[in-house]
């Protein structure tokens, strides 16, 4: 495959198309093989046995247009639900269980937010949208944020001063829902970080008034569908990785064992299509989602963002993305990585000072929420910086 090919651009001009990934060696991708084995391994041992960290795990790894690493490991589906009394999870019989496949969908929780922040970044891009105009320019009935002067950048910084969340899935209808949304004030100082999915919902409100679509056709007619990302989409999604039993005192509601359809309460009483959380994907499209980005927004013939854009992106403190964060990225952090984590077990990491990316999608919440470890994300982040070989990057041919 050619570095840089050329190509029919919009208007006939002539274009350069970035390269697509391709699956290969670790040595044509530039890594070290054995670091990729320990990877491998160690998230092998991580969603193995009686109380793992992950019921199963799919890891997708690579360096410049090369995929070195795609693995499924463990159970897709292991339980039926969780035993409360016995403080245990309820065993599926073996030949009932689903096994982990590099094809199977998860239920992406946050990570749903780097698709509504490149959204709105394409809407900057365009001119549509300004970073540092006041919400209430787009929308003058909620009161709240226009009486605290939130801004499009805060909100894409997660420093408006919103709470982390609300309970909409205790609201009797949508209209109560959206009151209660338009009557939200900060609660914290305005400038000062609290991540928030608020933030991302209230985006999600500006992105369709200002283009007139509602934000599921928005991701797929801007970002899905150029990229050819096929398996992305908000749910229901019935081949998905299972996630929670869920059901109170531990969750917000009763719900019993989920597959495909949103974890997340409050995007699951929206509907299922909300800006923090509700799309669905797997590892390869994720890097495909990566590796655009790390091509300054290119993927083949398709572009979603200009460089300049990407890079406003991803320099911290990053524009959705969250920037060199080692207790999720490892070692991989501390030169400008960019990625985010959802609660379901999902994360990313794409690395632009290395042309690395990294993928760990995993079931954590199967059969039910606990405190959150993401100890096996930082190794595996640690592998791939150690697999490096040098600071050059990969060839692409």
């Amino acid at each position: 495959m050619p570095s840089l090919e050329h190509t029919r651009g919009r208007g006939g001009s002539r274009e350069l198309s970035a390269p697509r990934l391709r699956i290969d060696t670790p040595e044509k991708a530039g890594l070290d093989p054995e670091e990729l084995r320990l990877l491998v391994r160690e998230i092998h041992d991580a969603v193995s046995g009686e109380r793992p960290w992950a019921a199963g795990a799919v890891v997708v790894a690579g360096r410049g247009p090369v995929i070195a690493v795609e693995e499924a490991l463990g159970w897709a589906v292991r339980y039926a639900a969780y035993d409360a009394e016995a403080d245990r999870a309820v065993e599926l019989p073996p030949a009932a269980r689903v096994p982990m496949t590099v094809d199977t969908p998860f239920d992406l929780a946050s990570l749903t937010k780097l698709f509504t922040a490149v959204a709105a970044v394409q809407q900057l891009e365009r001119g549509t949208l300004g970073i540092d105009a006041r919400v209430a320019a787009y929308l003058p009935e909620f009161h709240a944020a226009a009486e605290h002067g939130i801004t499009v950048r805060q909100l894409l910084t997660h420093t408006s001063g919103l709470r982390p969340e609300l309970p909409l899935y205790d609201c009797a209808s949508d209209a109560a829902r959206l009151a209660l949304l338009r009557s939200e004030a900060p609660v914290g100082v305005p400038g000062t970080y609290c991540y928030s999915d608020l933030n991302l919902l209230l985006l999600q409100y500006v992105l369709e008034r200002v283009t007139g679509r509602p934000l599921d056709v928005l991701i797929h007619d801007c970002i899905t569908r150029p990229l050819g990302m096929t398996a992305t989409g908000f749910g229901p999604s019935p081949g998905a990785a299972a996630t929670e039993d869920q059901r109170r005192p531990w969750a917000k509601v009763d719900r019993g064992m989920l597959r495909g359809v949103v974890h997340d309460e409050n995007a699951w009483v929206l509907g299922g299509v909300a800006g923090h959380a509700g799309l669905f994907s797997t590892a390869r499209d994720l890097a495909v989602f990566c590796r655009t980005l790390l091509a300054g927004g290119s993927y083949g013939t398709a572009r979603i963002l200009g460089p300049d854009f990407v890079e406003r992106m991803l320099t911290s403190p990053g524009l959705g993305f969250a920037v060199d964060q080692p207790w999720f990225m490892g070692e991989l952090s501390g030169r400008g990585a960019a990625g985010h984590t959802g609660f379901t077990g999902t994360s990313l990491v794409l690395d632009p000072a290395t042309d690395t990316f990294l993928v760990l999608l995993a079931n954590t919440v199967h059969p039910r929420r606990r405190v959150p470890d993401s100890r096996p994300r930082a190794a595996a982040g640690d592998r791939l910086a150690r697999a490096v070989r040098g600071p050059e990057r990969c060839a692409s041919g």
